[in-house]
């Protein structure tokens, strides 16, 4: 467990140097701020749970996942939607086009979490696989995995 003496401790002295770390990851100041603050107060309110051993290592493991994990969520909330852009359709075909749309977005929305953000990693902001890899911290096979299912479940979804 962790007195509130060791936290005060700890917190002296690692606050900085992982905020500086998640500055250099994101070139957000206040972002990187709120992310070393939360880290800190997860610590303080499972206390009773870490003692002061390798508490550093996990310091930057809880801000590196809190970090992934808020880029995810914004990337899906910024690009749910794809615009279909497409000139002189005749209304039977524009009819279809919206058809397909509607069924686009709602197969989207019922997408895995893992899938659907490797899926618009790749198509929207046109990254590699090695990039996604990199900024997911998994390997190269898991993002090719994800796509592969992403890419069925459309396929599946579109169908019908």
């Amino acid at each position: 467990m962790i007195s509130e003496r060791e936290f005060e401790s700890l917190f002296n002295r690692h606050f900085d140097e992982l905020r500086k770390y998640l500055y250099f990851k994101c070139s957000d100041t206040d972002l990187a701020t709120d992310i070393a603050q939360d880290v800190f107060t997860k610590i303080w309110e499972k206390r009773e749970r870490f003692t002061t051993e390798n508490i550093r290592a996990l310091l930057y493991k809880m801000a590196t996942d809190n970090l992934n994990s808020y880029f995810r969520r914004k990337k899906l909330k910024q690009e749910q939607k794809i615009e279909f852009e497409i000139e002189n359709v005749t209304p039977q075909e524009e009819m279809e086009l919206a058809e397909l749309k509607e069924k686009y977005e709602v197969a989207l929305a019922e997408l895995p979490e893992k899938q659907r953000a490797v899926f618009l990693m790749n198509r929207i902001e046109q990254l590699t696989y090695k990039e996604i890899a990199e900024r997911l911290n998994v390997s190269v096979k898991a993002i090719e995995k994800r796509m592969s299912n992403a890419i069925h479940f459309f396929r599946t979804r579109l169908k019908q």
